[in-house]
């Protein structure tokens, strides 16, 4: 059985573009191997309402994927461990 999820990532845009568009290539790939990418949004680079990590301005991703009911926790997990993820928030549709 699988679910479908939005997920907001918001990247830090200390390490550059090139920074940027690894972390994005890798949360993609890691959502297309457990599941199945239905479309993904690139907001940009906005201001934050508050300092996260002492930064002023982060990288906004929203994708939209369905994978079985285990994989966001394991998502947030790996995300909760990678250095240039500001914050995800991962929400069942």
């Amino acid at each position: 059985m699988t679910n479908k999820y939005e997920a907001v990532f918001i990247y830090s845009v200390a390490g550059g573009e090139e920074s940027v568009n690894a972390l994005k290539d890798k949360f993609n790939d890691l959502i297309a191997k457990n599941g199945t990418v239905e479309n993904v949004d690139e907001w940009g680079k906005r201001k934050l309402a508050y300092l996260i990590n002492d930064e002023a301005e982060g990288y906004y991703v929203f994708t939209t994927f369905t994978s079985e009911p285990a994989f966001p926790a394991e998502l947030e997990r790996i995300a909760g461990i990678t250095d240039g993820v500001l914050r995800l928030m991962v929400i069942k549709k």
